[in-house]
This record gives C-alpha cells, structure tokens and sequence, in this order.
C-alpha cells in the first residue's frame, strides 16, 4: 500500500511538473509573439501616420527607432530589476505597461504616439533581456529548441504584424490607430497566461545573487568574451535593421514597383523563422559554433551581393532567402551566446543586458548612416557594399566568440 501511494505522489509530482514546464513554454511564446509585433506593424503604416498627425519625415522616423534607443537605455536596468523583484513579477509587469504603450500610442495625438512608442520599448526590453536567463535556467538541457520555439513565435507575429497593417487600416477601413491598437489584445493574452508563473515557488530569488566563475563575482564590462558577444550582438543587428529599414528602397531603386518590394521584405522575414529554428537547434548540440556562424555569414553575404545587380523577380527572390536564411542564423546565434557563454542564469541576464544595451544602439544607428550614405552617392551601390563590409566585421567577430568557453573563463575548446 505505501510502495503503491509513493509511485502515486510520484506520478502526480511528474504531471504537476510537465504541466508547469507545458504553461511556462507556452508563456514564453506569448511573451516572445509581443517582442516584435507591436514595432513592425508600425513601418508600413508610417506615411499615413504621417499624413494624419501633419509630422515631418524625421519625427516619423523616429517611431521606428525610438524603440531601440528605449532598448538601449534600459536594457542594463532589468538583471537588477529581476534580483529585487524577481523575473516573473517583472515580466509580468512589463506586459501590462507594453498593453498600456501600445492602446497610449493610437489615442493621444502625437505625444501620445511618441509617449506610448517608448512606454512599449521599455517594456519589450524587459523581455528582450529576461527570456534568455528564464530559458537558461529553466530548461538547461534543451536551451537550443526553446530558444527557437521563441526565436519562432518572435519572427512569425513580425512578419505577420507588418503584412497584415495596411489591410487592417485601408483595407478593413480601421485606420492607422485601430489597426495598432489591435496588437494590445495579444499583449493582454499574454499577461493572462503568465499569471500562473506569478505562484511558482521558486521565484523569491529568481536569479542567482551571485554571478560567478571559480567563486568570483564576473564583470560583464571589464570582460573581452562578454564584449565580443556585445559587438557581435551590435553588428548582426544593424545589418538586420538596415535591411529592414532599406530593402524596399533597394529594390524599388532597381525598378520594382513598392507592393512587390514591400512583399520581398516579407518573405526575407517569413525565411527567418525555419533557419532560426534550426540554428538554434544546431548550436544548442555544438562543441562551438564556428562552422554555424561561417554558413550564416556566407549566406548574408551572398545575398549582398545578389542586390547589387538588377534582376528579375525569380532570382530576388532567391537572393532575399538566402538573405533570409543567413539573418535568421547570425540572429539566434547573438540570441544563443548568452546562455552558451554563461553558466548561470544571473550571468545570461548580466550578458543580455550588455549586449542588447550597446547592440541596439548600434542597430539604432545603422539606418541612418546607411540613408546618409544613400544621400551622398545617389545610388544604393556604395551602401550596399559597405553593409558588406559590416556582415565581414560581424564574422569577424562572431567567430571569435563561438567558442566553446565562459565569460570569466580563458579556457577554449
């Protein structure tokens, strides 16, 4: 009777923990769905925005990089944060304040746009940051496929977010403040399905006190891994924003006509979500990352170099995928370093805060620089071939940091 009772305490221990491990996975995609969502709806609404509002062409860009720079500042703020308050209290208040952001950012005019764009950005940072250090410490044997569950959803809501704008606000005739405020409803699902993390018992000291190798306390900034996987992070972002930012441009510059330009943008998108899966797979299983870092970088590069030269639709379409399938794996490798460079939680949430700080204001200015370059030659040529350049750099640097070490550690494989 007792031998019987204990495999019956263990069977319920056993379904207790797997429903507990089913309905975090499954806060973690709602979280990672708003990471991007309420940001690229933004983009193809802009010139009605615009309009509306009677705002010049630099005020309007600074609806898609106000963000970043909110990324930036605050970024550093939340492992603290998260130490005081605990992850899952701080996760859960930042999804109410992105709800607030992005319903503030449609209702008050243009203070209320610009107010509620950097409410949202402080509050996606949050997320930004913690996710990496929650999939670490929660999921130690399998961070690869979380990672790329959430690099998944993440990609899939962006992609879907910036192709449904335009027909939610002309064609369902919502207009451009309806058709973001849309976006509050998944911020608010999401915040219902992390009410349950709220009671795990564990999250009184949710992140380690102590960052630590051979017992000493780890300075991210004083040390040459952590600045690596900070520059790589930086790099591997600009190229991604600047495309993001330019593509159509590129493209319309070469003679395409913008609704097949802007649906290219959308497919280099839509080809991030499998190579990002399988990235994040594939490094999660690696002795190091070099060989995944080159395969990545050649991709981008020879996607590159593919724009460079007119052509017809089919082989665009070609060059955007491979540009696709190269972003999606330079981009869940920055992802994948700061679990696979650290051996705690505390250290993952220390090296996400860094490295989305200075990586994102990198990113931040990117597009400028590039539309200056554009600006100056005329042409998209010139800078093309610099964002080349930067792809080289960020190999560079890639592959100095993928291998197999911790921060705080000198030890290589």
């Amino acid at each position: 009777m007792n031998h019987s009772n204990k495999n019956q305490t263990k069977n319920l221990q056993s379904h207790s923990n797997n429903t507990a491990s089913l309905m975090l996975i499954i806060g973690i995609v709602f979280i990672s769905a708003n990471l991007r969502a309420s940001m690229t709806s933004v983009s193809p609404l802009i010139s009605l925005i615009r309009d509306n509002l009677h705002i010049s062409n630099t005020l309007a860009g600074m609806i898609t990089t106000l963000p970043l720079f909110a990324f930036a500042l605050f970024s550093p703020i939340v492992p603290n944060l998260a130490r005081k308050f605990g992850a899952q209290r701080v996760l859960f208040l930042s999804l109410i304040t992105l709800t607030i952001g992005i319903l503030l950012r449609s209702w008050a005019g243009s203070l209320g746009l610009f107010l509620g764009t950097a409410v949202l950005g402080i509050s996606i940072s949050v997320g930004n940051v913690l996710l990496p250090s929650i999939i670490k410490r929660e999921f130690p044997n399998n961070v690869g496929v979380i990672t790329g569950v959430y690099s998944v959803s993440m990609n899939i809501f962006a992609a879907l977010a910036s192709g449904v704008s335009i027909p939610l606000a002309i064609g369902a005739g919502l207009g451009w403040t309806k058709a973001l405020q849309i976006w509050a409803v998944l911020s608010f699902i999401a915040v219902i399905l992390w009410i349950p993390q709220l009671r795990r018992k564990n999250q009184a000291v949710p992140i380690a006190k102590k960052s630590s190798s051979k017992g000493n306390n780890v300075n991210m900034w004083k040390s040459p891994l952590a600045w690596l996987v900070t520059l790589y992070m930086g790099l591997q972002s600009m190229v991604f924003f600047c495309l993001v930012a330019w593509l159509p441009d590129i493209l319309i510059g070469q003679g395409m006509d913008s609704g097949k330009a802007g649906w290219m943008l959308s497919l280099m998108q839509f080809a991030v979500i499998p190579a990002s899966f399988v990235g994040s797979v594939l490094a999660g299983r690696m002795a190091n990352q070099r060989l995944l870092m080159a395969f990545g970088s050649v991709c981008t590069i020879i996607g590159l170099l593919g724009l460079l030269f007119p052509s017809g639709v089919g082989l665009v379409s070609l060059w955007i995928i491979i540009l696709g399938i190269g972003g999606g794996i330079t981009f869940i490798l920055g992802m994948m370093f700061f679990s696979l460079r650290t051996q705690n939680a505390d250290e993952a949430a220390s090296l996400s805060g860094m490295a989305q700080s200075i990586g994102f204001l990198l990113a931040a200015f990117g597009p400028m620089v590039l539309g200056y370059l554009h600006d100056a030659v005329n042409s998209w040529k010139m800078p093309t071939i610099v964002l080349i350049g930067v792809v080289v750099l960020c190999w560079i640097v890639g592959d100095s940091a993928s291998y197999n070490r911790y921060i705080g550690s000198s030890l290589k494989d």
